[in-house]
């Protein structure tokens, strides 16, 4: 009889290492608003809002001619398989499977923040979602929205107050502005840069918040700030990007994440066959996920040195 082991898919619990390993570092697995998927796909739509107008005793009612449209949410995969030696598997099957898990949800981590904020190319190959400093750069005429008019670029010597004043007013001065949802999510680099920057008061723009589980968060001009590895600028998604830091100032009601399946993985024992041999099984861990910003007047990035 061939031996099967853990031969189904292992949904991971909200309370597991992996679970915990990717919220922790994901800033948007941990603050985008999540959207249930039952397919590949899912149209959310947008409303365009409603105008007012004065109307005069016994007049009529002006109608609203806004434009509703929607977003589309695409799941797209990210995954990896890996290969262990039988001997391996005898030693110690649990740490090893233990260990890979967490290995992988930080990789996971880094490269599906990097996908959703920093890529800076057209969805295609190796880019699986439009980015929300992609989105930025290119104009929709549709929503009011001109390329670039939500980009600060710092200038050579480094990031300035008015820096941060600028990126942080691109977002505060339009209609998807809301102080109760609005957060920043930065590489960490920028922290050093931060903690020199001081208001014509000579008081910290910056500043770093009380740790542990009663703690409070690092703020910026007193939004809560992310902290996330993929938040710099790739030309592909990738775990290990190589450009410029980025800051995003977000209300983030309108990063709108997928959640098709995942985080979850199977280990596929090698002694049921599938690969005799080899004498190697293989633990392949997979997500599937769909992202789009539901707006681009609803963030705003500052493109570091």
């Amino acid at each position: 009889m061939a031996r099967n082991t853990f031969e189904s898919w292992i949904p991971e619990e909200y309370d597991s290492q992996v679970i915990q390993r990717v919220t922790q570092m994901s800033a948007v697995e941990a603050l985008a608003s999540p959207v249930p998927m039952s397919s590949d796909s899912k149209s959310i739509p947008r409303s365009a809002g409603v105008g007012v107008s004065l109307v005069d005793k016994g007049g009529a009612y002006s109608e609203d001619t806004s434009s509703n449209d929607d977003i589309t949410l695409t799941a797209k995969k990210f995954g990896k398989a890996i290969r262990i030696a039988e001997e391996d598997i005898d030693d110690s099957l649990a740490n090893i499977i233990s260990t890979k898990q967490v290995d992988w949800a930080t990789s996971y981590a880094k490269f599906i923040d990097n996908a959703t904020l920093a890529v800076n190319a057209a969805p295609g190959s190796g880019v699986p979602f439009t980015s929300v400093y992609y989105q930025l750069t290119q104009a929709a005429s549709g929503l009011g929205y001109g390329a670039n008019d939500n980009v600060t670029v710092a200038a050579s010597a480094g990031v300035t107050y008015d820096d941060l004043s600028d990126v942080m007013s691109a977002v505060e001065g339009g209609d998807y502005f809301d102080l109760s949802r609005t957060v920043v999510i930065a590489h960490p680099s920028f922290r050093g840069t931060l903690r020199k920057i001081k208001d014509d008061q000579s008081m910290p723009v910056f500043v770093r918040g009380q740790q542990g589980d009663a703690g409070s968060p690092d703020t910026l001009f007193d939004l809560p700030v992310q902290w996330s590895l993929g938040a710099k600028a790739h030309a592909t998604a990738t775990d290990a990007p190589t450009g410029a830091p980025l800051l995003f100032v977000i209300n983030r009601d309108f990063l709108r994440l997928g959640i098709r399946s995942g985080p979850e993985s199977i280990f596929i024992d090698g002694r049921d066959g599938l690969s005799a041999l080899t004498d190697e099984s293989i633990l392949k861990m997979r997500s599937r996920r769909g992202f789009a910003l539901g707006h681009p007047k609803a963030a705003a990035v500052l493109v570091g040195v």
